[in-house]
């Protein structure tokens, strides 16, 4: 079936990264710089694209107006290696990822798709790791990322102090899950993981932070794009609109 919107490229000479970053484009079919707008970035672009059919997703959500003017912009990596790298607290790139997203991606989507009086919305999305650079970097620039969408992310002593450590007046409106049966989770470096009891231990913490929070702990979900992909349009639906 063809899409009903426009998918397209664009590449950002990263000084940040010292890298040929590329950015994958998703504008909805009736897309207008006259009002109001969402840019949801992608971490684990590929992959949302792919498995969490998000463009399919946008084309049914416009069509039935459970999304207005939102576009997406997928960001992917190389290989786990690099993903690692860039996303990880201890990652060699994880410092340089975030500036590159706030300092070079959102200056291209507003050259791109230029802002109007009503205001746009930034939303940093990503799945387990992905998810971790998406709060870490918002937690960072609060006043350019309003919302976070983390799906499974994983949770260590970096992440929990950011949470620790946030404003208790911050704006950020926060969207998490974890899935129960992600006890055991093979990761990257090798070793088996619980996502389960740190991703409990920031919840009780955004709790009292953040007003804006909404957490769901899935009963039968591991970590596996099944779960993932099944909760999207909710998400979208409650965070998008």
């Amino acid at each position: 079936m063809a899409r009903k919107g426009k998918m397209y490229h664009q590449t950002i000479q990263s000084k940040y990264l010292q890298e040929e970053m590329t950015l994958k484009i998703y504008e909805p079919e009736e897309y207008n710089n006259l009002y109001e707008s969402h840019v949801v970035i992608m971490q684990d672009g590929d992959d949302y694209y792919q498995m969490g059919r998000v463009a399919t997703l946008s084309d049914r959500m416009h069509d039935d107006y459970e999304l207005n003017n939102t576009v997406f912009v997928g960001i992917h990596y190389i290989d786990r290696f690099d993903r690692l790298k860039k996303y990880a607290t201890d990652g060699e790139q994880f410092e340089a990822y975030k500036q590159f997203l706030a300092n070079e991606v959102v200056p291209l989507m507003e050259e791109i798709c230029p802002i109007n009086p009503l205001g746009r919305t930034y939303t940093l999305m990503g799945d387990s790791l992905a998810g971790t650079i998406a709060w870490m970097t918002a937690v960072q620039y609060p006043t350019t990322f309003k919302t976070v969408i983390m799906q499974s992310p994983l949770v260590d002593d970096n992440v929990l102090e950011a949470a620790t450590s946030l404003d208790p007046n911050t704006s950020l409106n926060v969207y998490h899950s974890i899935g129960l049966l992600e006890t055991a989770v093979g990761t990257t470096k090798g070793s088996k993981v619980d996502f389960v009891t740190p991703n409990q231990q920031l919840a009780s913490i955004l709790k009292e932070k953040i007003n804006s929070y909404d957490y769901k702990e899935i009963d039968d979900g591991n970590h596996t794009w099944k779960f993932w992909q099944e909760e999207i349009p909710a998400i979208f639906e409650k965070m998008l609109t």
